[in-house]
């Protein structure tokens, strides 16, 4: 397999494992985002979104809407990009 090929496998699981999170509107949240932005992402920042896809729903929801600080260990541009994505009013 080439690596565009696993790049775009990559993605193809990538956006699955957004869209089937088990709360609804984390799967909206993070299914958009990846169907709008994951062929956009590098290597490196497919990585630190997998990593973020490895949270908790509640986790993730309390970060992407603000409620809670982000941890710092995924405070980094994918996740800025998420929060714009999912609440552009923040504006952060």
């Amino acid at each position: 397999m080439s690596p565009e090929d696993e790049l775009q496998l990559r993605r193809k699981r990538l956006r699955f494992r957004s869209w089937h999170r088990g709360t609804r509107e984390m799967d909206l949240m993070l299914g958009r985002f990846a169907d709008a932005m994951l062929a956009r992402l590098d290597t490196e920042q497919l990585d630190r979104y997998a990593a973020l896809l490895k949270n908790s729903d509640p986790d993730l929801y309390e970060w992407l809407t603000g409620r809670s600080a982000v941890p710092p260990a995924h405070d980094h541009d994918v996740m800025k990009l998420l929060q714009n994505f999912s609440l552009p009013e923040r504006n952060d």
